[in-house]
């Protein structure tokens, strides 16, 4: 029998909280509960979760101050915000921490959980490609350690990151349409989601950058596209 999957819950509104963990316990999860973001992040140096998810506004630490300290110890670790906030830039500001999803209160927590599920779905199924490591011109990129390096250096990418950088590989100068990409990704073509993702796209071209023969460019109207000399692949 597998272990439970386990979550770490910051969420300073007590009924919301206790109701969350309660309903999360019910499908299968293993949830702890944390009231302020200094007693999350401890929480989370101390034991291992398979993802968290994160209230904005909280005392102590808020929910964007606890994510930066989280990715700063684990830059795989899936995170999903839990926000009253709806403005546009609140929500970018969470992507551009890294993190995964968001969802605004009230949510139902029938959404909660499929939104966990999809995430983990995506993060056990990256083990299971068969391609797992791209050459890139003067890169490599290994999917499954989510590590881009060149002979000089390696840099660990989001999980986010990771999974774009993922489908612009398999779509090698090819069109990688723009609706596919958000729905693998994000769940939902929204545009909070498409502008989030213009966001990793310009991550990805400043972490591609200092090779000139790479491109990542935008086909208007349709999606993006990787341009490349060469890449080879490396199956399981």
């Amino acid at each position: 029998m597998e272990d439970k999957l386990k979550i770490l819950l910051c969420e300073d509104d007590e009924n919301l909280g206790t109701l969350t963990r309660e309903y999360l316990e019910d499908k299968g999860f293993k949830a702890e509960l944390f009231a302020d973001g200094e007693a999350g992040y401890k929480a989370f140096l101390k034991g291992k979760y398979d993802i968290c998810l994160l209230d904005v506004m909280m005392p102590k630490k808020d929910g964007y101050q606890l994510a930066q300290e989280i990715r700063a110890v684990n830059s795989d670790v899936p995170i999903i915000f839990l926000t009253a906030k709806t403005l546009k830039e609140d929500i970018l500001e969470g992507f551009k921490i890294g993190a995964d999803d968001y969802i605004t209160k009230p949510f139902s927590m029938e959404e909660l959980v499929m939104r966990i599920e999809a995430i983990l779905r995506r993060v056990k199924g990256k083990k299971g490609k068969e391609v797992t490591v791209y050459k890139i011109g003067k890169f490599t990129f290994d999917t499954q350690r989510q590590v881009l390096f060149t002979e000089d250096r390696s840099e660990n990418l989001t999980t986010k990151e990771s999974e774009l950088l993922s489908l612009l590989c398999a779509h090698l100068n090819e069109i990688l349409e723009r609706n596919f990409a958000l729905k693998t990704i994000w769940i939902d073509d929204n545009y909070f989601n498409a502008r989030s993702m213009d966001v990793y796209i310009t991550k990805l071209r400043k972490k591609l950058k200092e090779d000139p023969s790479i491109e990542i460019i935008n086909i208007h109207g349709k999606g993006y596209k990787l341009i490349a000399p060469e890449l080879e692949t490396e199956d399981n």
